[in-house]
């Protein structure tokens, strides 16, 4: 059994708990190396304070899993089959009738796939995984920060990509397509998530949709990408102006670095981690820009682009070493523009790394 599924079973242990059934394909994938898109199919592994686990999985996925390093017993279910009974099949396997306390990540279990769970067992008390499963996959090892590393300097080619690829009178698609072609040509499968490349006043639009706006003179470009790399994430923003740019562009992008460079200094082991949403806050408040930055300072990165823990200003854990997150404070002006600079950062022992390196010093692309 691997460390973290040691961890975890142990951790079943000292609760007491009868078993855990995990299912989202991002922890699946933590804590088993298997990576599994199932769609609408049943992916589980279940964990166990005193057995071996096991992994349920859609059939056509089993090579794969066996691929991946999983030495532990796979029940592969076809189409037509019920999966619910073979996982009951395997749990009075290993001498469970009863089950009176399971692990379940509450917050994404639909309420079908607890309900077969509680036809089986009727007595059974769910409790929450996700908390447990949060605070393993908070600090990032050695391996997991190498290909975070890798994935961010992707991100960074995405950028770089972008920029070069700017001429007027192009669409945002077009800008879009450039760079995800590019990425898949170094062997890219999968983005992170949605590519994001907005000119002018659609800048504006915290998460704007890439559409058929061409580029003008005198627009802020807006990149948002990321890419995954070996079931990692990176996700960087970079803006930056077209031909020419005007004082309140670049009255709004000082603003904003000043907010993201104010954010990064504090960024070291024993910060709480609201006060790095109220420090860019204050910076672009101060500037009398408030009410034009809508969102949080950032979020967690690793496994999933979004992840424990939300970098809120009510927030009141503290950074710790091997921590990854993102810093993205931004501002966005209906019918204007915006800007939006961010970049994914690991907590060091002494300070903090920024993994992405693409420049942030105001560009003026011709």
């Amino acid at each position: 059994m691997n460390q973290r599924l040691e961890k975890f079973s142990n951790w079943l242990k000292e609760t007491e708990q009868t078993f855990a059934f995990v299912h989202s394909s991002s922890n699946v994938f933590y804590l088993s190396d298997f990576e599994c898109e199932p769609h609408e199919r049943l992916l589980g592994l279940f964990i166990f304070p005193d057995h071996d686990p096991f992994l349920v999985l859609p059939g056509m996925e089993v090579d794969q899993a066996r691929d991946a390093g999983w030495e532990h017993e796979i029940i592969g279910h076809g189409d037509a089959d019920n999966p619910w009974d073979m996982i009951h099949t395997a749990l009075r396997n290993r001498g469970i009738i009863e089950a009176t306390k399971v692990a379940i990540e509450k917050e994404t279990l639909s309420f079908g796939r607890a309900e077969e769970v509680m036809k089986r067992y009727p007595s059974v008390t769910f409790t929450s995984a996700e908390d447990k499963l949060n605070e393993l996959r908070l600090i990032k090892d050695t391996k997991e920060l190498e290909v975070l590393k890798k994935a961010a300097a992707l991100a960074d080619f995405g950028v770089e990509t972008g920029v070069k690829a700017l001429r007027e009178g192009c669409t945002e698609m077009e800008v879009l397509a450039t760079i995800e072609y590019e990425l898949k040509k170094k062997g890219i499968r999968e983005m992170s998530f949605s590519t994001m490349v907005l000119f002018g006043e659609k800048a504006g639009q915290p998460h704007g949709n890439p559409g058929d706006r061409k580029l003008k003179k005198g627009d802020l470009v807006l990149f948002d990408l990321g890419v995954v790399l070996d079931g990692y994430c990176s996700d960087i923003t970079r803006t930056v102006a077209f031909q020419e740019v005007n004082e309140k562009q670049k009255e709004i992008y000082d603003i904003v670095l000043n907010a993201q460079l104010q954010t990064l200094k504090i960024s070291k082991p024993g910060t709480r981690l609201g006060d790095l949403d109220i420090t860019a806050r204050k910076v672009i408040s101060k500037a009398g820009y408030g009410d034009y930055f809508p969102h949080r300072i950032g979020h967690g990165i690793g496994i999933d682009v979004h992840e424990y823990p939300s970098m809120s200003e009510n927030n009141d854990s503290l950074l710790v070493e091997g921590m990854t997150y993102t810093i993205e404070p931004g501002i966005y002006l209906p019918e204007v523009g915006g800007v939006r600079i961010e970049d994914d950062v690991l907590v060091t022992k002494s300070g903090y790394e920024t993994l992405t390196k693409y420049p942030k010093e105001l560009q003026i692309i011709k």
